[in-house]
């Protein structure tokens, strides 16, 4: 039996992940079967409250096994003593109880849906959540005519996110490690050594995105008034789990471990410029067609083109060093181009790029010689070519004498700084990670 849950949140505070933590406590009379799923959607909808996470867990009754959710130092089994079957009515009803406990359902902007359920739905929700924007309607009447029990509130967007969550059937996965505040310091600053999440990054090998050293802080404790302490990624649980002993910060109440699509590019899909449309995420390739410049806001612009059409392509300001690499492309540079979509004008948001290939970069060394006298001759005006002041011989552009310049960029991957990457883009890193032999049922 599954439970899903998507939009308990609002920019004042919650976070869906805690709800797990909290829905595990309720239903300690159930088996957990998996590692409780966090599922990130289309990173590029306006209506997201952060990282547009929903959430999954799988009850039942199997092979009793240690439950994710414990105190620091120790996991902690919440699912001893005898296990009892309830039907799905009397399951929702306490998940529904629970939901309304937690979720910020009294906000304007938070739309919360609850999904109870004996098997996933077809995959395709995930697939059309995850690259596009899924239709409340079609959800709704899946969920009408399907085995399901469900609820949505305000304006139920929920539904769409716990729907798509649950139908996620992962190729590509990666570990969270969540840790969770004392109720009384939310909202509050978070104590956090630094240093500690410098030492955490250099003793693990299978971990990713935990320290940002382009911009010399932390990546792992985020900055709303949510429940959350700090979380890390990666590979290997165990490896994740070292950080409650390495990290020296506020002692945190509890802590999970999920199974996530996080760093594994699943937003992204391969199409052709006239093929994009808003909130996508898209993988073009293309030639650069005009020089890059800088516009008000720090932001970097250049224009790209393919067989089927141009579009504008940016390195937005929060970005930071990566737009140095984006100024040194000129016109002519072949580049693969992965990230979102916006509009007017429309525009991809590089998250990636692929330098395939790189035009030779060529410069005016002096006039040529006047074949006469031998003497320099004189331009003339762009495009218009040289002259012999003393012979009046004129001579064609071309035949100026042009060297090579070395360029700066070398073809190859270049990704934005770990403080600019979201949660679904996969990080080159990951590439040379080897995925732990342990991988757990899926």
């Amino acid at each position: 039996m599954f439970i899903a849950v998507d939009d308990t949140d609002s920019k004042e505070g919650m976070c869906t992940t805690f709800l797990v933590t909290e829905l595990i406590k309720e239903f300690q009379d159930y088996d957990l079967l998996d590692l409780p799923r966090l599922v990130r959607l289309n990173p590029n909808v306006p209506w997201k409250t952060r990282g547009n996470g929903a959430i999954v867990i799988t009850l039942g009754k199997g092979k009793k096994r240690r439950g994710p959710v414990g105190h620091i130092g120790k996991d902690v089994d919440l699912f001893q003593g005898i296990k009892k079957h309830g039907n799905e009515k009397k399951v929702f009803e306490r998940a529904k109880n629970i939901l309304e406990t937690w979720a910020e359902v009294h906000h304007e902007e938070t739309n919360p849906g609850l999904v109870v359920a004996k098997e996933r739905p077809p995959e395709s929700f995930y697939q059309g959540a995850v690259k596009d924007v899924l239709r409340l309607d079609l959800i709704e009447d899946h969920l009408e005519n399907g085995d399901y029990i469900y609820q949505g509130y305000g304006k139920k967007r929920g539904l769409i996110g716990a729907t798509a969550a649950l139908s996620w059937r992962p190729d590509d996965f990666t570990y969270e490690l969540l840790t969770y505040r004392k109720k009384d310091m939310w909202g509050r600053p978070r104590i956090m050594n630094e240093e500690y999440v410098i030492e955490f990054d250099k003793k693990t090998q299978k971990t990713f995105d935990c320290y940002d050293h382009e911009e010399e802080k932390q990546a792992i404790a985020p900055t709303s008034p949510c429940p959350v302490l700090y979380g890390v990624r990666g590979e290997d649980p165990e490896e994740l789990k070292r950080s409650l002993n390495i990290i020296d910060s506020e002692e945190p109440e509890r802590w999970i471990l999920f199974l996530t699509n996080q760093g594994t590019d699943d937003h992204i899909q391969k199409m052709n410029i006239s093929e994009t449309k808003l909130w996508v995420s898209a993988k073009i390739k293309g030639k650069v067609t005009t020089k890059p410049h800088t516009i008000q806001g720090g932001h970097v612009i250049f224009d790209l083109k393919d067989k089927t059409g141009e579009m504008s392509a940016a390195a937005y300001e929060p970005t930071k060093g990566f737009r140095r690499t984006v100024e040194k492309l000129i016109p002519g540079d072949k580049v693969e181009l992965l990230g979102g979509i916006r509009n007017e004008p429309k525009t991809l948001n590089i998250e990636k790029m692929n330098i395939i290939g790189l035009e030779n970069k060529t410069v005016k060394e002096s006039n040529p010689e006047c074949p006469k006298c031998g003497k320099n001759m004189s331009s003339m005006g762009t495009d218009a070519g040289y002259r012999c002041k003393r012979c009046r011989i004129k001579a064609h552009e071309d035949l100026a004498v042009r060297r090579s310049v070395q360029r700066e960029l070398t073809e190859g991957w270049y990704e934005v700084p770990v403080s600019a990457r979201r949660h679904l883009s996969k990080p080159l890193i990951r590439d040379n990670i080897c995925r732990s032999t342990s991988r757990l049922s899926v």
